[in-house]
């Protein structure tokens, strides 16, 4: 384990993250622990920790949006291995979140011995699922996965805004854009996942939300 330098934890609930990192850094002591509560915070963090060799990502973190996160962050850092961390349990969420490129999946119901075991298996290298999972049912990546994941990371933050319901010149406005460009960028968006309209798109990517058929806006 001395070769482990950095992981980072995003996680929004305090009590649950401080509660395994009191366990996990008394077990891993040569790993300097990096934590976000949520999508914007681990964008910064990732920019500032090129280094770091795992990610332990809660789906549900404020801005998340479903599966869309763990999507972005293993096309842009393909380097890292990005661990599922989630309160869901269910098959689908599972095997979806093997599907888009997690390297394993840890319920949060698993007891801490149980997650460090985890941890330690995939750095290194291999897998860590929970044992009712049923392997046979992991496939391909979904088509809409790969849509989303040619989209430019600009692209992605506007479709996210497309989904959160503002317009335009919203948009344009806090990306500091002029709505020519916003609107540009949402012509790319929509050839590349094959819709229409920004209706269309937003219930495309409802596909990638996390126990739910439809498309959640609470961030929650």
């Amino acid at each position: 384990m001395n070769t482990v330098r950095k992981i980072i934890i995003a996680d929004d609930h305090p009590l649950f993250r401080q509660a395994l990192l009191q366990t996990l850094k008394s077990k891993l002591t040569s790993v300097d622990w990096v934590e976000a509560q949520t999508v914007e915070q681990l964008s910064e963090v990732l920019l500032q920790n090129p280094d770091a060799e795992l990610l332990l990502l809660d789906l549900n973190i404020p801005g998340a949006h479903g599966f869309n996160t763990l999507i972005k962050i293993r096309s842009q850092y393909q380097q890292l291995p990005v661990v599922i961390v989630s309160a869901y349990e269910d098959d689908d969420t599972v095997i979806k979140s093997m599907e888009f490129g997690a390297a394993g999946f840890i319920p949060k119901s698993t007891p801490v011995e149980l997650i460090f075991t985890a941890i330690t298996q995939i750095l290194k290298g291999d897998t860590w699922l929970p044992e009712h999972i049923n392997l046979n049912r992991i496939s391909d990546r979904s088509d809409i996965g790969e849509r989303v994941r040619s989209l430019t990371p600009q692209q992605h933050k506007i479709l996210l805004m497309f989904a959160d319901g503002l317009l335009n010149k919203q948009i344009a406005h806090q990306l500091s854009l002029s709505e020519a460009t916003v609107k540009a960028h949402a012509t790319a968006i929509f050839r590349k996942l094959n819709v229409l309209n920004r209706t269309q798109a937003v219930i495309a990517i409802a596909q990638l939300e996390v126990g739910s058929a439809s498309f959640s806006t609470s961030n929650e």
